[in-house]
């Protein structure tokens, strides 16, 4: 009798976020974190949503050193919201673990579209010092591998970011609305 009580009082148990595998856990935790920051900005909902759809288009981009200064720049040219960019930017970094096998992805998804075998593996060892600080290794190794990468990024990055567009402006226009209805409830 015993231990059916504790079985059904161990099943009775919420999912909690610790048994959750390591970076879902950060991921969940990033997202919660963050979901009101950008719920309570006080922009328009178009702006937020826009400078998040921004955020997230640079995110997927193999501009890695850049796009959180990309991003950034862009929202202010677009007259959208700065933080809401650079939030959803570093979103990217919270799902590290996944990125090179996105890029990858990205890379021979633009190898496929250019019509372009992808490039055959480079051995570093090849290069010296001296070496890295000429344009030729630049043009040899980094560039026929960048351009693309970029390219397969679009495939993603767009879609993306029409998709975070639409239901981050969808969300923050719902949050407010219910807000406005529970200050007017309210005495």
């Amino acid at each position: 009798m015993s231990l059916n009580t504790q079985n059904s009082q161990h099943t009775a148990e919420p999912v909690d976020e610790s048994q959750l595998p390591g970076p879902l856990t950060r991921l969940k935790r990033w997202l919660t974190a963050h979901h009101m920051t950008l719920m309570t900005i006080a922009d328009t909902p178009h702006s937020i949503a826009f400078g998040s759809a921004i955020g997230i288009f640079f995110g997927f981009t193999p501009l890695y050193p850049l796009k959180t200064l990309l991003s950034i720049a862009v929202a202010w040219i677009c007259r959208c919201n700065k933080i809401a960019a650079a939030i959803a930017v570093t979103l990217h970094d919270v799902v590290i673990w996944v990125m090179p096998a996105i890029y990858l992805a990205e890379y021979h998804l633009g190898c496929w579209s250019l019509r372009r075998p992808p490039a055959r593996r480079v051995h570093f060892r090849q290069f010296g010092l001296h070496d890295y600080l000429h344009w030729h290794v630049f043009s040899r190794v980094v560039w026929p591998t960048f351009w693309p990468a970029f390219v397969g990024s679009l495939f993603l990055a767009i879609p993306s970011a029409i998709v975070v567009y639409f239901l981050m402006r969808l969300l923050i226009s719902r949050a407010r609305t219910l807000q406005k209805m529970d200050d007017v409830g309210q005495p």
